[in-house]
């Protein structure tokens, strides 16, 4: 038995909560301990989603200098 077999995953495409691994990886997301934090997994996917842009805005525009903007110089 695998370590996925006995957990709980999300499946994307049904929206439901499956115990061990029945569908294709490429529509599961997990795994998760329990049932409750499998459901959950739609949050938990947005959040950590809107942690990464945030993360990345960050890198991006590290060492960047602002320009002042037409209109804006002195």
């Amino acid at each position: 038995m695998s370590d996925g077999d006995g957990k709980y995953w999300f499946n994307l495409s049904t929206r439901e909560v499956e115990f061990g691994m029945q569908s294709p990886a490429v529509d599961r997301v997990g795994p998760f301990d329990s049932a409750e934090e499998a459901a959950n997994a739609p949050e938990l996917l947005r959040e950590r989603s809107r942690a990464w842009a945030a993360d990345d805005a960050a890198e991006d525009s590290w060492g960047a200098q602002s320009t002042p903007k037409s209109g804006d110089e002195e």
